[in-house]
């Protein structure tokens, strides 16, 4: 069965409509559904994305698919209207599988996995080969790209857009997501995908959505709830160097907004907005400096008495290894979303939301622990 100007068609309804009408027609009419296929559906960007989707005024003609990990989530995508298929990013047929099948995908799942774009990008050229159609992928990076050895002890001044492909294309392969985001770019030039590169930057905000009510995503970010998960284990703020650096930062209901509009843009057609090597997609609204969250949270913390004193201390370098896995958290990474903002996108959190998103984002993690 089939959709037909928005009603189900039966097989002998099917079989009738190929005597009377042209195959070409037949093939248009099988095409009003737009197959969307998801990768990272349960976490906190990807069900972000999806449940825009799913209020989008055109959501009764998308089809859409998601990969996730667990049989028991199952029944509760279906009753969204999504359909899940169970595997994991390791799976490399599934994946290219997948893809093959979809007009659109996309990717918000591990932006540092090469294996797992390699395969999406095989998929999507099977499709184009067998249709003669040029499918979009939409592939989620991040601002991490942009990152410096500042160990939080100054502030850059060199300031990326998303307008200024030159210096873009100048960062060297060995920073964090660039190796994968160079093969998406490269797919795109060889014809056989569109691709769109969005890069969200310190997403903050607990996740209120029609997937997180199911339970079935993931409502929490990472890089602020690290920070107040290793302050807790202290019992101590803590802050990387001289806290100096600045990053760039967004809500997460402007990520999934920042989704749909590139998402649009990129159902107009090639001309509807930049791609391939000038589809880069900034998500920010607001800067800030790192060390004043640090501030911030230690305040609060010792508020609530979970802190010894309202002054962060700097983390050793063991403690980043142990928490951070590195010293990144004292980088520079700074973004300006001029070509997002160009194709309409219109994000309403200001840097002020970050601030009152901190005691929530506490109180959410003390209550986990105490669970």
């Amino acid at each position: 069965m089939f959709i037909c100007s928005g009603f189900w068609t039966s097989n002998l309804q099917v079989h009738i409509l190929k005597k009377r009408f042209h195959p070409r027609w037949l093939i248009m009419l099988k095409s009003t559904r737009t197959h969307i296929f998801v990768t990272g559906a349960t976490g906190y960007i990807g069900g972000s994305a999806v449940s825009a989707l799913l209020s989008h005024p055109r959501s009764d003609t998308f089809q859409i698919t998601a990969l996730i990990r667990s049989p028991d989530k199952v029944v509760l995508f279906n009753s969204v209207g999504v359909t899940p298929v169970i595997g994991t990013n390791s799976d490399f047929d599934t994946l290219t599988s997948l893809a093959s099948e979809a007009d659109v995908v996309l990717a918000c799942a591990n932006a540092d996995d090469l294996c797992a774009a390699r395969a999406i990008l095989l998929g999507l050229k099977k499709r184009h080969e067998h249709t003669n159609t040029v499918p979009i992928l939409i592939h989620t990076s991040g601002t991490g790209v942009l990152i410096d050895d500042a160990a939080g002890n100054y502030a850059t001044d060199e300031i990326y857009s998303d307008l200024d492909i030159p210096m873009i294309e100048s960062l060297p392969k060995t920073q964090p997501h660039r190796e994968v985001d160079l093969e998406v770019i490269a797919a795109d030039k060889e014809g056989y995908v569109r691709t769109y590169v969005i890069l969200p930057s310190t997403i903050y905000g607990i996740a209120n959505t029609p997937l997180v009510s199911l339970g079935v995503q993931n409502p929490y970010s990472k890089q602020i709830p690290r920070l107040i998960k290793a302050s807790l284990d202290r019992k101590q703020g803590g802050v990387v160097g001289k806290g100096l650096n600045l990053w760039p930062n967004i809500h997460i209901d402007d990520v999934a907004t920042l989704y749909i509009s590139v998402f649009d843009a990129a159902m107009k057609g090639p001309d509807g907005t930049g791609h391939g090597r000038e589809g880069y997609y900034f998500g920010e609204n607001g800067e800030h400096r790192v060390g004043e969250i640090s501030e911030v949270l230690a305040e609060l913390l010792h508020e609530m008495k979970r802190a010894k004193n309202p002054e962060p201390t700097i983390f050793t370098d063991e403690e980043l290894q142990k928490y951070f896995g590195g010293r990144w958290m004292g980088s520079n990474s700074r973004a300006r979303a001029e070509r997002a903002k160009l194709i309409g996108w219109n994000p309403v959190h200001t840097i002020d939301s970050l601030w009152a998103s901190l005691k929530p984002e506490i109180e959410a993690m003390v209550e986990k622990q105490n669970a």
